[in-house]
């Protein structure tokens, strides 16, 4: 499994979020991987800096990416632990506490 984490313009910075230490939580997101066996990919804009900090998990081999937003505290990150110890994508459904923090990724031009 991987999770792949913006950390550019709006993500992963103080300008956005200056309450969030961007630091700590890239490395709780580093622990929560490595517990499930999974490894944390760092992004440069994955283009939805509206729902920032963004986090996508997804299976290799295919399946659909979970795409997150607003991942900016203890408790969300505490709702995905708990979420990827159960199995995560395509194998255990998304907890209502993660549902709201679903969006969708950007439609790239030509993709349509």
């Amino acid at each position: 499994m991987r999770l792949t984490v913006c950390r550019d313009c709006c993500c992963g910075t103080t300008r956005k979020h200056p309450e969030i230490d961007h630091d700590l939580q890239l490395r709780r997101l580093r622990e929560i991987a490595a517990a499930h066996g999974a490894r944390v990919t760092v992004s440069d804009c994955l283009d939805v800096c509206a729902q920032s900090n963004v986090v996508v998990v997804q299976r290799p081999g295919g399946g659909k990416p979970v795409w997150l937003g607003l991942i900016l505290g203890e408790a969300v990150l505490g709702d995905l632990d708990r979420w990827l110890a159960a199995g995560g994508p395509g194998r255990a459904p998304l907890p209502d506490t993660l549902e709201l923090h679903r969006i969708s990724p950007p439609v790239r031009e030509g993709s349509r």
